[in-house]
């Protein structure tokens, strides 16, 4: 188990301020990853969705989890191709609480299966222990520069 922080998980994945959605990754396993997301009241996405009553898109929730699942494949892809992990399928997802300013997101993604350059993978998300948003996805490695 080891975790990563947010200039580490930097070096995994291509994604910068304003949509890099983990802070921390609290542990991580050949198979599973942790990680965090502190939910700050001066997002610009706030601005728009709600001005009077702020929530989190349950797209965004749904991006940290696709960027975990990302760090996380990253140890599994070979050093130096190149390679980056992308969404290619979302399943089975189920929105279950809001998630407003001041929260902390717990991201759990789990790898169920590789096949090739192919990934499945299962995730969660809660915030206090309750889950917000559950998935399913699958990513392929593809080359930025094709």
């Amino acid at each position: 188990m080891k975790s990563l922080t947010q200039e580490q998980i930097k070096e995994h994945i291509p994604h910068r301020d304003p949509f890099l959605w983990l802070d921390e990754v609290v542990e991580m396993s050949e198979t599973s990853i942790h990680a965090r997301k502190l939910i700050t009241d001066d997002l610009d996405v706030f601005r728009g969705h709600y001005p009077n009553f702020p929530i989190l898109p349950g797209v965004l929730q749904c991006e940290a989890a696709f960027q975990a699942g990302a760090v996380l494949i990253a140890q599994i892809l070979e050093t130096g191709t190149g390679e980056v992990p992308v969404v290619t399928r979302l399943n089975n997802v189920q929105f279950r609480k809001m998630v407003r300013p001041g929260d902390t997101l717990d991201i759990e993604v789990e790898l169920t299966e590789q096949l090739s350059n192919a990934f499945f993978l299962k995730g969660k998300v809660s915030v206090a222990g309750k889950v917000t948003v559950r998935l399913e996805f699958a990513c392929s490695a593809a080359n930025p520069s094709a």
